[in-house]
């Protein structure tokens, strides 16, 4: 099944190509005119690695120049109370709103992703007691399973493994199959980081709390490209990363969610002055602040939540003028495009496809397998294209629906095409 179609062509009239359908899919988005929104590079002629790192706004370049001269140089310590000291709730929110599907006062914006998952699993384990049991999936990306393996030694808790379809992710079933009694989280991408499988995760949540436990969504590789309606779920607890399809920039710090009646049962580990009751008061003891606010820890990385504001305005934008259901559909066109590429032009290569078909269980990344990848990608990167690499042999084209174009992936997946044929017949 594929999701795109070619021009419609007279009778007996010879077959569009990858470039002549490529450009009829670009002058038939309705979302073109927002990669004008980006700063182009001058080497790179297709990124198809916007899952990992996404590419600056123009309005973030402004936005970062105005902030040293007229906020940090102007203002100096003044602008904590100017605005400075609320961002990572206000950002928290926008967040939450543009990308989460969350109601005020759940989502925060404080350190990586790794810290974030810290706190969030520590809290919720301590508040299931008698329960010793993580539920996590091989397929998890390294820093949650990392976390996980050392959080499970230093609490005694033990870590029960789904092992799911490497080219799919985990199902429903398999947490049914895994929860019970002894539960306390289970913690699950809902995009596989590597396959781009997309999880049903409002009943692998429900199923979650049948069984009286929590579960934590990792939602680095959907935030800003499929859809999330966190508050529908029901999720309990969700961490994700900003600088990927929410474009703020290298190390810009994550976000976390919490529900917002579970926030006075979790305690978390790293207790630092901003998430005290009272900061600027400097008392003697920790207070845990009666909100959202309480899952913050050190001073907010400021300069670090600057950029992130002009994607979600970017998004807020597309939906108004598309449509709520824009940047997914034009996200599931990218990556039905890809793959209807890679099966004319790699499959017959010997290159297999490791990402859904369905695009409804896929998200925004598509990866594609071959022995001969892990040469071509530096060789790739060397002609301005720039996809990324998955170990063992996965080559993955992350495609971020406002600034990436269908000419983009003809390119690019022709250029795999090329330098694959030159690869594999060197001697």
């Amino acid at each position: 099944m594929t999701s795109t179609t070619p021009p419609v062509r007279p009778s007996g009239a010879p077959a569009a190509g990858p470039a002549e359908r490529a450009a009829a899919l670009d002058a038939a988005d309705p979302l073109t005119r927002f990669r004008e929104e980006f700063v182009p590079s001058a080497d790179v002629v297709a990124y198809l690695d916007g899952n990992s790192l996404g590419r600056p706004t123009r309005a973030s370049v402004e936005r970062l120049a105005r902030f040293a001269t007229e906020q940090w140089a102007s203002r100096l310590i003044r602008g904590w109370d100017e605005s400075w000291y609320e961002l990572p709730l206000a950002i928290g929110d926008r967040i939450g709103e543009t990308a989460l599907g969350a109601a005020p006062g759940q989502t925060f914006v404080g350190d990586s992703t790794t810290v974030i998952l810290y706190k969030l699993v520590r809290g919720a384990l301590d508040a299931r007691p008698g329960r010793t049991e993580i539920v996590v999936d091989t397929g998890n990306f390294p820093t949650d399973r990392f976390v996980l393996q050392g959080i499970a030694a230093e609490r005694g808790a033990t870590l029960r493994w789904l092992s799911p379809d490497p080219d799919a992710g985990v199902t429903t079933d398999q947490v049914a199959d895994a929860v019970g009694p002894e539960t306390a989280l289970v913690v699950l991408s809902h995009v596989a980081y590597r396959s781009g499988y997309l999880a049903d995760a409002e009943p692998i949540t429900r199923v979650a709390h049948d069984a009286g436990a929590l579960v934590l969504w990792d939602l680095c590789h959907s935030a800003g490209a499929v859809p999330v309606t966190l508050d529908a779920w029901d999720v309990d607890l969700a961490a994700g990363c900003t600088y990927k399809y929410l474009n703020g920039g290298p190390g810009s710090p994550a976000f976390g969610y919490v529900r917002a009646d579970l926030q006075a049962a979790l305690t978390q580990p790293i207790q630092g002055w901003m998430g005290s009751d009272a900061p600027f008061e400097m008392g003697p003891e920790y207070a845990p602040h009666t909100g959202v606010r309480r899952f913050l820890s050190g001073t907010p990385a400021v300069v670090g939540m600057l950029a992130m504001q002009d994607m979600l305005d970017l998004l807020d934008e597309a939906g108004n003028v598309a449509g709520s259901d824009a940047v997914r559909d034009k996200s599931v066109r990218l990556t039905g495009f890809a793959l209807d590429l890679v099966d004319e032009l790699l499959v017959p290569l010997g290159v297999r496809v490791a990402s859904p078909r369905d695009p409804a269980r896929r998200g925004s990344h598509v990866t594609i397998d071959h022995a001969a990848f892990e040469r071509v990608i530096p060789r790739l990167w060397a002609q301005g294209v720039v996809p990324d690499f998955r170990r063992p042999d996965g080559l993955r084209l992350g495609l971020s629906p406002l600034s990436t174009s269908f000419a983009e992936v003809q390119v690019g997946v022709e250029a795999i095409r090329a330098t694959l044929l030159d690869e594999t017949a060197s001697p």
